[in-house]
This record gives C-alpha cells, structure tokens and sequence, in this order.
C-alpha cells in the first residue's frame, strides 16, 4: 500500500491570464508558480520517494524541477493519462468567454454527460487518470513495497477526478472539490476502500514519513504496543494503518 502523493503544477500564466490552458503548449510557471515549485522539495524531505510521475505539459515539468535537482536518485517518469483535460476547440479560450457557452453550464453541473468540442468527454479523462494511479500503485509496491511514495504532478481536474474516484463520489459532484497551484493530495489505496489522507494541502508534509521501525528497548518499554497511540497520521477504523501511524 504505496502513498500517492498529487500534486497540482505551480501557478501558471494561463491561470494568471483566466486562459483555459488544455494541451495548449508554452504555458509555463510564473513567478510565483516558480517560487512554488522551488519550496517543493523542502516540503517532502523526509518522504521516502520512489518514483516521480508527471503529465507531459512543460508546467508540470518545470513544477517538478526542483524536486528532480534536490533528488537525482529518484527515478523520472511521464505518463500522458494524467495529461490536463483534452479541452478541444475551448483549448487557449478565456474563462470569462467560455462561462457564455450552454455547455459550461454542463461542464459545472453535470459534467458526466460533458463532452468538449473536438476534445475528449469528462468521463474518458476520469477513467484514464484513475486507471493511471492504480497502475502506477501497483508497480510501486511491487518494486519498493509499502512503505514507498509515487509523486505525480499532474492538473486540477484530473486530481479532482481522481479524488472522486477514491471517495466513491460520481463524477457530477467532483466540481465540489478545489485543489489550488502546487497543492498536494495525498491517497492510500488498501485492499478495502482507498483513503484520502491530505487534500489541497499547500503545508508541511514530513508527517507523511513511515516512523522507524521500533527497536528491541522500544518494545519493552512501551505497555501499549505498536499502533497504541495517536499517531501524526492516526489508524483508521477497520484497522489499516494511515501513513506514519497505526499498526
């Protein structure tokens, strides 16, 4: 049981700008999308990583930057399944134009039955990016086992979806959720259910760390025994440890 770490790109121009990025190329960080993406490392020192996974759009690359110059060792991918929305036609068009068209109101309301101009379906990038997660979980506990993280940089709307996905919510409810620039959302999946352990979460994140192991004196000192206390992260109620804490 892996630890998904998302992260959504830093602050871009598109985002500054109220452009519908999509797939549009050349849109990069900005200043504070930069500033962002450089206090990233800092935030997951501690965090055992054992794979970075990014959508191929230059903002999640540049996002992920400093963390691949602070942690050369750790091994670098690209998935396009966790690519931004195929948006189509409303691909580079300002938001405040878009809000005029009868198909945002589906996209915000029912955005199950949303599909975009010479673009792709809401349900297609749901189903692509969820199906990328649980692929890329499973590799990572099977190379690293279950103490081991996967950081994978990705979008707004593809990290809502996916939470969606965990939280057993339909995909016309996800517009309810909100990740902000280089938040980070932080997923276990178990052989019961998943849990959402962070959400858009733009604080300290060491506490994702697994605690060390206990040692011989630890054991004969504590009257408790492993998963006793409240941990940072705490246990869950049928039993399966959250990260950092539980049995």
């Amino acid at each position: 049981m892996p630890t998904l770490i998302l992260v959504r790109h830093g602050r871009s121009t598109a985002n500054t700008a109220g452009l519908l990025a999509g797939w549009t190329p050349g849109v990069a960080l900005d200043e504070l999308g930069r500033e962002q993406a450089a206090a990233l490392p800092g935030r997951l020192a501690g965090v055992p990583v054992a794979a970075t996974v990014r959508s191929p759009l230059q903002r999640c690359g540049e996002t992920l930057a400093p963390f691949a110059a602070a942690r050369p060792d750790v091994p670098a991918h690209t998935d396009e399944r966790i690519g931004e929305c195929d948006y189509g036609d409303w691909s580079g068009r300002k938001l405040s134009e878009l809000n005029g068209e009868p198909l945002m109101t589906t996209v915000q309301q029912h955005p199950s039955a949303a599909a975009f101009p010479g673009g792709e379906s809401m349900r297609n990038m749901q189903t692509r990016a969820v199906e990328a997660v649980r692929d890329w979980d499973a590799r990572v506990a099977a190379e690293h086992g279950p103490d081991a993280a996967v950081l994978m940089c990705s979008h707004g709307d593809i990290i809502k979806a996916i939470v969606a996905d965990a939280l057993g919510m339909h995909l016309d409810l996800f517009q309810r959720i909100a990740v902000g620039p280089c938040s980070v959302t932080v997923i276990r999946y178990t052989p019961h259910r998943p849990f959402l352990l962070r959400l858009g979460d733009t604080g300290e994140l060491a506490s994702l760390a697994p605690p060390p192991a206990p040692t011989a004196a630890d054991a004969e000192g504590t009257d408790g025994g492993a998963g006793s206390g409240d941990g940072a992260a705490g246990g869950t109620a049928d039993g399966v440890a959250a990260v950092g804490g539980g049995s």
